[in-house]
């Protein structure tokens, strides 16, 4: 409940403070007194857009605080889990506005954004201006109000995360499908290029060695002739290098006992010997190796021209850039059956979380068919408490679309005269009823919808006499589970008040500012016979008042 409202320079509001209590909390007062002005600081305390012009003095702060005492509840727990503050039974929001337009919220000291402020307000001030009579006419307040009266809270809450999930799933699925068309349209192309370097099969380096090869097998009888006489100079011409070298490494072998390090030099000189040998051998080997073979010639000379041709295609300069784009083209089209495999579990899990979507929604449309008779009934029965003999409210429910509300699209209709001619809400009924029609609704669904604090901004306007205190009535009912703090003009409802509180003028330092007070029995009964009888109220009017407050 809301236990105190703390305002400082805010509109004609100097610094008023008011203490409420559990209950029907009433305010009266003249017009253009301020009592809507405590309703625009309250407004401003729960999240309303700041204006810097309801700044009273502009060299100053405005501050607005409400402070609520808080019961056990789940989702104001939740709230604050959520959004890591520490819950406690005392809770105190606060906004400050600088005369820059700049706002600040606090909640518990702790500052917040507005966003935040808004959340939490929403869990604990239900507050019903004379405007908001226009939600009578949105889909979603209807369904709202049906589901509270139907106790449909838990089983939409199970909806709204199973049609998340199967939202969730649907547009990753459609997001998959995007993906598997573009990489569709590269898919032949791609598959094209994968064939034909399959079809080549190079091995890594190979283009770099065939270069090799084919130089060989281009030079292979200059290289034999060559290779020819190098072993023919070596081994086979009258002063072969080899004889010339072993004759020279005996002849300083025959120097190493007279001659200091000859040994040394000897011993260079005879594995110089084993090396040419070596060399001689080898040279022999690679002689006898090369051939001319043109056969083998042309089919390097083939092959080398299909991998150049490939390597200018994909704009690289090795064997090796091309396998790699090889592997990436593999890649690219297991991707697609990937995609393919991907898509299936998806239209699997989709068709799953639709399924259990909307069982959960074919339950609640359900439970709404069952309690549209049982809720008019009683919306109707209200109605003419209030002064509508004649006024019916009926329900149509229509099948639309799966969404996170269900498969229900919903209309209140009305008929304000039995003409059997029922119409939208907001096209036959007029403001005074639905204001009293909007007080039915929430007097039946206030209690389901947790509301701790309701709150009022003449809601009684358009009405008068009977339908008045039948108004006053239903208040005084909702008061008994629910804070209900309500500015009236009609004593009928003033007269029903647990505390009735007035809101004046008054000049103060040549500034007209206004205050609040609590009134007591006297007090009220002066008030509630002034708006009976007028500023100076007659005896009567004033036992009429005192009749009123005591039935």
């Amino acid at each position: 409940m809301l236990k105190k409202l703390s305002i400082s320079n805010y509109a004609i509001i100097d610094e008023l403070e008011v203490q409420f209590e559990k209950g029907l909390n009433i305010i009266t007062g003249e017009t253009g007194a301020g009592k809507s002005i405590l309703v625009g600081a309250l407004n401003l305390v729960l999240g309303a857009r700041a204006d810097s012009s309801s700044l009273n003095r502009k060299d100053k702060k405005c501050f607005v605080e409400a402070l609520f005492m808080v019961d056990d509840n789940d989702k104001i727990r939740s709230f604050f889990l959520e959004n890591d503050l520490d819950p406690e039974p005392e809770l105190m929001l606060r906004r400050e506005l600088s005369a820059t337009g700049k706002s600040r919220s606090f909640i518990n000291d702790t500052p917040v954004n507005l966003g935040q402020l808004r959340s939490l307000s929403i869990l604990l001030v239900d507050l019903h201006q004379q405007f908001d009579t226009l939600e009578l006419n949105k889909d979603d307040f209807q369904l709202s109000v049906l589901d509270a009266f139907a106790g449909n809270e838990s089983q939409l809450k199970k909806l709204q995360s199973a049609f998340a999930e199967y939202d969730f799933i649907r547009k990753e699925l459609a997001s998959w499908k995007v993906k598997q068309e573009a990489a569709q349209k590269e898919f032949d192309y791609n598959r094209f290029l994968l064939d034909e370097l399959e079809k080549i099969s190079l091995s890594e380096g190979e283009l770099e060695r065939l270069e090799e090869e084919l130089k060989l097998l281009s030079n292979a009888e200059t290289i034999t002739r060559q290779l020819q006489t190098v072993l023919y100079e070596m081994e086979d011409a009258e002063q072969p290098v080899l004889v010339q070298l072993k004759s020279i490494q005996q002849k300083v072998q025959s120097l190493v006992q007279f001659v200091p390090g000859m040994e040394e030099l000897a011993k260079r000189i005879a594995e110089s010997l084993v090396e040419l040998r070596d060399a001689s051998q080898e040279i022999n080997r690679m002689q006898q190796g090369i051939r001319s073979d043109p056969q083998r010639m042309q089919e390097v000379e083939e092959r080398i021209s299909a991998g150049f041709k490939l390597l200018r295609k994909h704009n690289v300069s090795s064997t090796n850039e091309l396998l790699n784009i090889q592997q990436d083209l593999r890649v690219k089209l297991e991707s697609v059956s990937n995609m393919e495999s991907t898509i299936g579990d998806l239209e699997r899990k989709e068709s799953r979380a639709y399924a259990n979507a909307l069982r959960i929604a074919e339950n609640m449309s359900e439970k709404r068919k069952e309690q549209m008779a049982p809720f008019t009934k009683k919306v109707n029965g209200l109605l003419k408490q209030v002064g509508m003999p004649n006024a019916e409210l009926h329900i149509e429910l229509a099948k639309r679309e799966l969404a996170q509300e269900g498969i229900d699209a919903i209309m209140f209709l009305f008929d304000a005269n039995k003409s059997g001619k029922a119409e939208p809400v907001g096209k036959v009924a007029s403001g005074g009823e639905l204001s009293r029609l909007m007080l039915c609704i929430k007097s039946l669904v206030a209690a389901k919808l947790e509301l701790p604090t309701l709150i009022f901004d003449e809601i009684d306007s358009g009405i008068s006499g009977e339908a008045a205190k039948q108004v006053g009535r239903i208040m005084q009912d909702l008061a008994t589970h629910h804070q209900l703090i309500s500015i009236t003009h009609q004593p009928q409802i003033a007269a029903k008040a647990g505390a009735h509180y007035f809101v004046f003028k008054e000049t103060r330092n040549n500034r007209v500012v206004a205050g609040i007070k609590i009134l007591n029995t006297e007090e009220r009964v002066l008030a509630i016979a002034q708006m009976l009888g007028g500023e100076k109220p007659s005896a009567i009017a004033l036992e009429n008042a005192r009749e009123m407050i005591n039935r």
